[in-house]
């Protein structure tokens, strides 16, 4: 047995105690811990996962458990049983090559219920969508002192209609050690406008894997930001399969710090012609923290006229912290315009001289630079609220870190 594999028996146990659900329910979590037990966890030689070691998972033994998760639902929103998205569920994140999907959609509806949401054709729903799972300390001490790790799988739906416009806020924090894997499908409909934003403020023992896949219907504009603060060992994929005319935008800000990890993984598929990409990730290392950037932007051979532009900009305060960038680009089409870059940099000098100059101190000046830094993703959140909540909690990181 490899390594890869050789804890899937405590998963199986946990597998096989679940309570039996609808016939079609039980089809789908049987074909996925199929699929889960033929994969295994990756390991270092999977290329998708070569600078990420999710060891400490594999070995674990985990207990699955329930956050306590808040839900927000807008007037205008309905909310669905399972049974009223059987053609839509799972059918968007597919468990084909993700063990980690594979294990969430295992579990569907045991434990944690499914969060399926939809927006109704042409409906403007001006108050935020808001989605927030928190693990308390003493649930997941709870869980540890006899000998296993808890282990919470959301899984959430939300399907928008035509011409509908809808704001989505997910919010992932918790107490303690446990890991969190989450799963988001979005089912965006022709000429929707939809504003999404993933807040992980996991502790900082949590182990967090997400997946966020959104498929895109005809000149729909789909926009998902994601903050990434906490977590120990943490991995983010996000990816969004483009129609023709689609307008997307996937930013990203993660700052680490200690001996924290973590991945972000993002595919854009440009399927159609006449389709625009934006992608701006900025991440801020100190410590002995690593972080991982990997961004594909794949072009298929009908895309043309696509437009796309990737950038991953990395400050790195300390001379222990690492970065590891890969910007990919894979072009079909050749009517296309596609950019990507990376950077990674220290705080400019010549700044901190100046702001020294004017009687700052060094600790400060540092604060102000990385602040600034960060804040440019900061401002592209359009809810003003959490701008506001964001600021506050950057502020505090910043300023703290610089007075220890």
């Amino acid at each position: 047995m490899t390594a890869a594999t050789e804890k899937i028996g405590s998963w199986a146990a946990e597998f096989a105690g679940q309570t039996k659900t609808a016939p079609w329910l039980q089809k789908l979590r049987d074909a996925a811990f199929e699929r889960f037990s033929e994969l295994g966890f990756p390991t270092t030689h999977d290329e998708e996962w070569r600078f990420t070691n999710v060891a400490p998972i594999a070995r674990a033994t985990f207990r699955a458990g329930a956050a306590h998760t808040t839900l927000r639902v807008p007037q205008g929103v309905e909310q669905l049983p399972p049974e009223a998205a059987v053609s839509e569920l799972a059918k968007i994140a597919s468990f084909a090559s993700n063990a980690f999907v594979a294990l969430n959609t295992a579990f569907v509806e045991h434990q944690v219920p499914a969060t399926i949401l939809r927006v109704p054709r042409g409906a403007v729903i001006a108050e935020p969508i808001e989605i927030i799972c928190d693990v308390a300390e003493d649930v997941a001490r709870e869980a540890e002192q006899s000998g296993v790790l808890l282990a919470v799988q959301p899984r959430t739906l939300i399907m928008v209609g035509e011409n509908a416009q809808c704001t989505v806020i997910e919010t992932y924090k918790g107490k303690g050690r446990y890991f969190t894997n989450a799963v988001t499908e979005f089912l965006v409909g022709e000429g929707a406008v939809v504003d999404h934003y993933k807040v992980q403020q996991e502790s900082a023992e949590a182990y967090h894997v997400a997946t966020l896949q959104a498929q895109l219907g005809r000149s729909a504009n789909f926009s998902s930001h994601s903050i990434a603060l906490g977590g120990a060992l943490v991995r983010n994929d996000a990816n969004a399969v483009l129609s023709e005319g689609t307008e997307a935008t996937l930013n990203g800000l993660y700052i680490v710090n200690g001996t924290q990890h973590i991945d972000n993984h993002t595919i854009i598929d440009h399927a159609k012609p006449n389709a625009n990409s934006h992608e701006m990730y900025k991440g801020i290392l100190d410590g002995q923290a690593h972080a991982v950037f990997n961004g594909r932007i794949m072009v298929r051979k009908d895309a043309q006229k696509t437009d796309s532009k990737q950038t991953n900009k990395n400050l790195v305060l300390s001379d222990e912290a690492v970065i590891d960038t890969k910007p990919e680009l894979q072009i079909l089409a050749d009517d296309v315009r596609c950019t990507h870059g990376a950077t990674i940099g220290q705080l400019d000098a010549e700044a901190l001289f100046y702001l020294q100059s004017r009687g700052i101190g060094k600790a400060d000046a540092r604060n102000l630079l990385t602040y600034a830094f960060a804040q440019d993703i900061v401002d592209r959140v359009k809810v003003q609220s959490l701008k506001d909540s964001l600021e506050k909690i950057l502020f505090e990181k910043f300023h703290e870190h610089a007075h220890q």
